[in-house]
């Protein structure tokens, strides 16, 4: 199925030239038709396909998709509007981002697809760490399992500047136990937008990501 049409990208392009509130305004039908109808029409579906394999998945599109409004305020750019759609589909949705889940970003140049947690608390840190520490094998297994590297390559996230004493010893064993953040991006080309194949290739994407999202969900609940 076609959820685009090529108005999305060349909505997006034209608007990275005229990011102020008279071009957008003008074209506030456009964007309604060419923009937010069918991105709200395919995360619906997306919805859909994950809960054939998580039937507790149970949130709306209204929950994961985030406004096309930036966050100017403490921003130099002052531009209102994001050059892309972004939502995030996880049983927290976009209010809370550290439940793992797929996190789609549709821009005129790509497509990003990314997993994991973006924003974990003190106290799921420090259990991500914990398990990690307990038992390395298991989590090494889920990242280097070859659908998944050739997807995302590996675990990104920020980095602890100075490892506490108590962990310095875990952190030279495994490296990945000084991030602060756990979480993987895959890209493709922004001509899938506007393929058939759309969403074959985010539930590949999913599925490929599913095994590192269930093993951090435990782990953090």
């Amino acid at each position: 199925m076609k959820y685009f049409t090529k108005d999305f990208i060349d909505f997006f392009k034209e608007l990275a030239k005229n990011n102020h509130k008279d071009w957008f305004h003008a074209h506030k039908k456009r964007y309604e038709t060419s923009v937010k109808t069918p991105f709200t029409n395919f995360v619906d579906a997306l919805i859909s396909e994950i809960q054939r394999h998580d039937p507790d998945l149970q949130i709306e599109p209204k929950d994961c998709i985030l406004r096309i409004h930036r966050d100017i305020r403490f921003s130099k750019d002052k531009s209102p509007y994001n050059l892309h759609y972004t939502a995030f589909v996880s049983k927290g949705g976009k209010k809370d981002k550290s439940i793992p889940g797929i996190f789609v970003r549709f821009a005129p140049d790509m497509i990003g697809i990314m997993g994991g947690c973006f924003g974990p608390t003190k106290e799921q840190l420090l259990r991500i760490r914990t398990s990690i520490r307990n038992d390395p094998k298991e989590f090494k297994g889920l990242i280097e399992n070859k659908d998944f590297v050739q997807r995302f390559g590996e675990i990104k996230g920020e980095v602890m500047k100075r490892i506490p004493k108590e962990w310095k010893e875990a952190c030279e064993k495994e490296p990945l136990i000084a991030h602060k953040q756990f979480y993987f991006v895959g890209e493709e080309s922004s001509d899938l937008i506007t393929s058939t194949a759309l969403m074959d290739e985010m539930m590949k994407y999913w599925k490929a990501m599913q095994p590192v999202n269930e093993y951090l969900a435990k782990v953090i609940q």
